[in-house]
């Protein structure tokens, strides 16, 4: 029996403006991309659009979600576009699901032109949450600038968008899909893989994990998967696979509103994981974020390991992984805003450290020339050159097999790493829905004051301590593999005693207004002076006393 092709239609549009991605794509409150007639059908056919008709032409894509309210919707739109629009491929998620790390990883193995993930991290879900749409290039990562200032030329002067509203797929059921359509880009095929979990059996020892979660001395472990795509992961690896009882996993049914708690892996969003290790019953505790690609780690009594530290074990301690003692050790990087600890790791194993701005699309270049094994950012993300994403549940298994070698629970391995090579007492404050003149004005004005030769010579007394200015400047970045310059990516004071404090404005946002960060970072020698609680005004508070005041 013959089927009619499925029509392709051209709908005539308006440009918006804006709609230029920011360092994790295109976030809004879910009701504009729902609500505004063709919001969403603009940003995807600004999207296909920046890429080069040539190389779209019967490519493949890959098409994910972290679950959250309108991404089955959103996800259809995008099959009907991309089929307009000459993409010869899709793989989707079962159910639309795919965490942003297994992206990237399906994205690599099957060399995919690139990948759409519609999340918005770790910000809330359901109708009156956040929503966005983030586009991962060819090496699996994050859209460089080029490719979001592309997106964004064509958005702006945007007046029609292809489309084919007959083409419907059961993102339920397994396997291919074929249609055929009206336009000389055909057939057009859906597919559904699993990839992800072969990767990681390359890089760990899961027979020394699985002992590790089920011998003798079975290390009692929690992981919340806080309502987001991670919870089918966690049961599949941690439980199926690796022996770990059914309940370790908690949350791991993926609702649309998460629960209605932000997926945020952290001690205030996370606080039932956090009372449930206090409790004393579990040795080791973990939180995923809507997409999973942050983590957070406790360990018994709820002892919690700063994102900064976590990156810097990892560091020094990636032998016990078969990955990295096979491929040994290229080098580490950071963003700028994260602790330096992990500067002192790399001294101690004499390994190139790259000190980046914030995005992990800058870390994409480093891996793919060879310079860098491990990366993290202060925000609860870490990862390796495994994939060219975050990666939270890899960094878990990363522990798990710290543990499993150094037969050490959690907050022994931390202290011992701090007796070792001393402490970074390290916060963030953030101040968000901030006028952004006011932002602007708040960051220029400070930017003067800093850079003044007058405050070189300034000291500021906190308690029984003097910090003395160092150095203060205004971070630029020189890629070192294409030369590739970046400017005004945050305002950094450093103090002769290798404390720092930092200021920089977010580009991650979902809400109206801009996000001011302020870090603050203290070195620590002295073991004796390692189990103080961190001072949340270790030198924010004296900086006023130069008239800087910020009262947002």
């Amino acid at each position: 029996m013959e089927t009619n092709p499925i029509p392709v239609v051209t709908v005539q549009t308006s440009p918006f403006d804006d709609q230029r991605p920011g360092t994790n794509g295109l976030r809004r409150k879910t009701e504009l991309f729902e609500g505004k007639k063709n919001y969403l059908q603009n940003y995807i056919q600004s999207l296909l659009s920046s890429i080069d008709l040539r190389d779209r032409q019967g490519c493949t894509m890959v098409v994910g979600s972290d679950g959250r309210y309108f991404s089955r919707a959103a996800t259809e739109i995008i099959v009907q576009m991309a089929a307009a629009n000459g993409i010869g491929r899709l793989v989707i998620g079962h159910n639309g699901l795919l965490s942003t790390p297994a992206v990237s990883c399906i994205i690599r193995k099957i060399k995919a032109i690139g990948g759409i993930i519609l999340t918005a991290s770790h910000n809330p879900g359901g109708p009156g949450g956040d929503f966005g749409v983030k586009f991962n290039v060819a090496n699996g990562g994050p859209s460089p600038d080029t490719v979001m200032e592309k997106i964004a030329q064509v958005s702006r002067t945007l007046e029609e968008y292809t489309i084919c509203p007959d083409l419907h797929i059961d993102l339920a059921r397994l396997g291919r899909h074929d249609f055929d359509l009206e336009n000389k880009f055909k057939p057009f095929r859906v597919d559904s893989v699993e990839v992800y979990l072969n990767l990681l059996r390359t890089i760990f020892d899961f027979s020394a994990i699985k002992t590790l979660l089920t011998g003798p001395e079975q290390l009692k472990i929690r992981v919340d998967a806080m309502n987001g795509v991670m919870g089918p992961y966690v049961r599949r690896i941690l439980c199926d696979e690796l022996g770990a009882p059914a309940n370790a996993a908690v949350n791991c049914v993926p609702l649309e509103d998460f629960g209605g708690r932000p997926p945020e892996p952290s001690l205030t969003y996370a606080a039932p994981l956090v009372d449930a290790m206090k409790g004393g019953d579990f040795g080791f505790g973990a939180a995923l974020d809507a997409d999973g690609d942050r983590y957070m780690i406790l360990g018994e009594n709820g002892f919690f390991v700063n994102p900064s530290d976590s990156l810097a074990v990892m560091a020094a301690n990636l032998s016990c992984i078969p990955y990295f003692r096979q491929l040994g050790l290229k080098g580490f990087a950071r963003s700028m805003a994260t602790s330096t600890a992990l500067d002192r790791v790399a001294k101690a194993l004499k390994v190139t450290l790259y000190e980046t701005p914030t995005g992990w699309r800058f870390f994409g270049n480093l891996m793919d020339s060879g310079r860098c094994s491990l990366c993290g950012e202060e925000s609860f993300g870490t990862s390796s050159d495994h994939i060219r994403e975050k990666d939270g549940l890899w960094s878990v298994l990363v522990w798990l097999s710290i543990m499993a070698v150094r037969k050490q629970g959690v907050e022994e391995i931390v202290k011992d790493h701090w007796a070792k090579l001393g402490r970074n007492y390290f916060c963030r404050f953030d101040y968000e829905g901030v006028d952004p003149r006011a932002a602007f004005y708040l960051m220029r004005d400070l930017e003067g004051v800093i850079t003044d030769k007058a405050f070189l010579t300034q000291k500021f007394a906190v308690g029984t301590n003097v910090y003395s200015v160092e150095r203060a400047d205004n971070f630029e970045y020189i890629d070192p593999v294409d030369g590739t310059v970046v400017r005004n990516q945050g305002l950094r004071i450093v103090f002769t005693d290798e404390s720092r404090l930092v200021f920089r404005l977010s580009g991650s946002g979902g809400g109206a207004g801009a996000t001011v960060r302020i870090y603050a970072e203290s070195f620590e020698r002295d073991p004796e002076r390692h189990n103080r609680e961190t001072q949340y005004h270790i030198v924010v508070h004296s900086i006023s006393q130069y008239h800087i005041v910020f009262d947002l």
